[in-house]
């Protein structure tokens, strides 16, 4: 029985003998108080993982109590694999990426077996960003630009798709850079008044050369020059949570190499469809973008 049960029944039968014993009142009251601060406890405490990822709203993440069984359950969202985990030594955890196209109510999970489990998406406003590009291709790219950003598209797609069976080292990331915050994840954004796809990553302020440094331990899964990203590198944390760093000055990895946790991945440039140095970071979990905010505890409800 745990502990705070055995003072729970310890309270009450001190209270009942007292209290026909007509004996000390302070007793009684102390009790009483303890009874209170019982049943207002939950069945059980959330975990640390839980407290700093569940952020169920759409670009957020929802963790899911699995239960405790023998083996890691394996647990699947709009088809797609989700990261699970043991928390605390206690019980498993499903922590699923919500797309930002999801709207609030009630979304599901399926759990190996058949089994279903749902869980509540909350609302979220995104405010809006209005950007001026110089170089109108950037805005409204050329038949020729078109057919290359749909190549980069797809191979950055299936880059995000990937999931491998290694854990992640963390999950309460470090900050890529040392550097305030500038664009938020999210954002309604607008190119010269025409709006584009929501800004899907978190913007760091940070001067042309800054060494970036991975948050969680990671293997580089890809490697490019992009249109719109600039020199950018994807690296995979392991069960589909993968960053993706962009608009780089210089990328100082491989292909395939692993990268511990703080390694040196590259430098802030502005590469791409940039209007000056900073660095870009995405989070992808079962390839959804979420709010990488949520990963260092800065996020905003």
């Amino acid at each position: 029985m745990p502990a705070l049960a055995r003072l729970n029944e310890r309270c009450s039968r001190t209270f009942m003998t007292q209290k026909l014993r007509g004996q000390s009142p302070l007793l009684h009251k102390l009790c009483l108080l303890v009874l209170a601060l019982c049943l207002a406890l939950p069945t059980h405490a959330e975990g640390f993982i839980t407290r700093l990822l569940n952020k169920p709203v759409p670009g957020g993440v929802a963790v899911i109590d699995l239960g405790n069984p023998a083996q890691a359950p394996k647990v699947r969202y709009q088809g797609k694999p989700v990261l699970t985990v043991h928390e605390d030594s206690k019980r498993w955890i499903a922590i699923v990426g919500i797309p930002l196209s999801v709207k609030p109510g009630t979304q599901q999970v399926e759990v190996e077996g058949g089994q279903r489990l749902n869980f509540q998406v909350g609302a979220k406003h995104y405010t809006e960003q209005r950007i001026t590009i110089k170089n109108q291709q950037q805005v409204t790219p050329n038949a020729a630009n078109l057919k290359r950003i749909e190549r980069e598209l797809a191979e950055q797609t299936r880059a995000y798709q990937q999931f491998s069976a290694r854990q992640p080292s963390n999950l309460m990331f470090d900050r890529p850079v040392n550097g305030p915050l500038s664009s938020p994840f999210g954002l309604r954004r607008f190119f010269n008044g025409e709006e584009r796809n929501p800004h899907s990553g978190l913007d760091f302020a940070a001067n042309r050369g800054t060494p970036i440094k991975a948050p969680a331990a990671g293997k580089v899964i890809l490697i490019g020059d992009y249109f719109f990203n600039g020199k950018t590198v994807f690296l995979d944390h392991g069960q589909g949570l993968i960053s993706m760093f962009c608009h780089l000055s210089e990328i100082d990895v491989k292909l395939g190499d692993e990268i511990a946790r703080g390694g040196h991945i590259g430098k802030v440039g502005a590469t791409g469809r940039a209007t000056g140095p900073h660095l870009h970071w995405n989070v992808s979990l079962n390839d959804a973008r979420v709010d990488p905010a949520i990963f260092i505890g800065a996020f905003k409800p």
